[in-house]
């Protein structure tokens, strides 16, 4: 049979054991037995759990059992049967063994032993063979699935935004160059800064920090569309919420004021959580029992109050508490809690601020809205106060802000005069100012991290681990 149509690991475990010959294909994760009997376990990635595989030793050669050792790969022929052990349902009895790639039993990295996330960090290339990052991959490529399934149920359209880009759609600065000029000599204008007339693009090129504008222009025509791609921070920063490298989710919406944004984000990512307890619950399940023995040696003010599923289910049933950034402030000053960061109307808020609201105060997700105008990019619509801006920020328990929108200003005036407020040359955003003159309408957007998404699934608490190969600073393996 080609290997196209076989079945997986994960699907001979719940198949009714017939004594029916089948062939399966894997890693070994561990041998045991005795001078008779061996008894493997074999993993193909397609589930958390392994399959045994038992092998009568005087069937076998023994140059072969001497290469079967942790981490080689193997293809097994046998007779699927009811297992006469404890801790799984059924057992390959063998009766053809290949070894398709030994593994130096001695050298391989990963043996029966608790190993540290930061050491697994090192091994990245072998990492996805553990438990918990085999776990976190399938819960990745699910969520990923389920993102597409949800806007497409929904009449979104997918827009593949550009990945070099001439804007900075955050204003943020901090972006990755794309150039093909000579680094120890590129040519130079009369005032010795670098000519990039003369780069492949003819003008400075970056690696996009988000696909939104192009989407907003895309919903000009098709009303609902969404972007998911990666995209890139040039921060330097070394924290356990940061990355260079991220994917992100935006959908853009004509027609959509702030209050519909909401309705929209709240409902996606309860769908997204109640799509990833459905399809991913033993993924779900082995996560939970790791979290609890991590914790398990921490104070107990320390621990999570919920279990992973208990939190999941939660917020997944819990509707958002919805308030303004004016009166976070004032829960904030009233809460005589000693923040690190000081509050203070006008300030952007910090990890700590957003998650005293949310696990202390009012122990449910929130969603803030109208933040001052000064701390928020210029694109978002501007309150009648002149003030504030129709922003609005969805902020989780252990994660913070997870979501971050805003309605759109669709209007050419005031978008003009804000984009000279904060000094944006609007020569290289003339096309997104032209949008406002050919039959503006209301509309909106969000960006989701993925990757925040995927760590408050998983319930990790590095986002360097919830990523199959991470890019921060100094970090650039594999």
């Amino acid at each position: 049979m080609s290997a196209l149509h076989q079945k997986r690991i994960a699907d001979w475990l719940v198949t009714t054991p017939e004594n029916q010959e089948i062939t399966v294909s894997g890693w070994v994760r561990t041998k045991r037995g005795n001078k008779d009997i061996a008894f493997i376990a074999l993993s193909d990635g397609s589930t958390i759990n392994n399959i045994q595989i038992v092998a009568d030793l005087s069937k076998f050669e023994e140059e072969l059992l001497r290469k079967i050792q942790t981490g080689c790969s193997l293809r097994v022929t046998g007779n699927l049967v009811a297992s006469q052990g404890a801790g799984q349902a059924v057992d390959l009895v063998a009766s053809q063994i290949t070894v398709l790639g030994e593994a130096d039993a001695e050298t391989f990295p990963l043996q029966k032993k608790k190993h540290t996330l930061e050491f697994l960090r090192e091994i990245a290339h072998l990492r996805p063979r553990t438990n918990t990052f085999g776990a976190i991959l399938r819960i990745r490529h699910a969520l990923s699935f389920a993102i597409h399934n949800y806007f497409n149920e929904r009449h979104f359209y997918n827009i593949h935004a550009p990945i070099i880009t001439g804007s900075d759609a955050e204003g943020a600065g901090e972006m990755f160059r794309v150039t093909t000029l000579d680094a120890s000599n590129p040519p130079r204008k009369e005032d010795g800064t670098v000519d990039s007339s003369q780069d492949f693009f003819g003008k400075d090129a970056n690696l996009t920090v988000s696909g939104q504008l192009e989407s907003e222009l895309a919903a000009m025509a098709l009303s609902r569309v969404y972007t998911f791609g990666p995209t890139f921070r040039a921060e330097n920063s070394n924290t356990t919420r940061h990355l260079a490298e991220f994917w992100m989710i935006e959908p853009e919406m004509a027609f959509f004021e702030l209050e519909d944004n909401m309705d929209l984000a709240e409902d996606f990512l309860k769908y997204l959580i109640r799509y990833a307890m459905e399809h991913c619950a033993d993924d779900l399940a082995f996560l939970e029992k790791r979290l609890i023995e991590e914790e398990s040696q921490m104070k107990k003010e320390d621990r999570n109050p919920m279990a992973l599923l208990e939190k999941l289910k939660f917020v997944s049933e819990q509707p958002f508490e919805r308030l303004t950034y004016t009166e976070a402030i004032q829960i904030l000053e009233r809460s005589g809690k000693k923040f690190e960061f000081q509050v203070k109307w006008g300030v952007d808020l910090q990890s700590e601020h957003e998650r005293y609201l949310v696990e202390k105060h009012f122990k449910k997700p929130v969603i803030l809205t109208n933040y001052p105008k000064d701390i928020k990019a210029f694109y978002m619509k501007q309150d009648e106060d002149g003030k504030t801006v129709r922003a609005m920020d969805v902020l989780f328990p252990g994660i913070g802000e997870i979501i971050g929108g805003s309605q759109r200003e669709e209007d050419y005036e005031k978008l003009s005069r804000r984009i000279d407020e904060m000094k944006i040359h609007r020569e290289s955003l003339w096309w997104y100012l032209e949008t406002r003159q050919y039959g503006t309408v209301p509309h909106s957007g969000f960006g989701l991290g993925f990757e925040r998404l995927i760590l408050f699934v998983t319930g990790m608490g590095n986002i360097r681990d919830v990523i199959p190969f991470p890019r921060a600073p100094k970090n650039l393996e594999f």
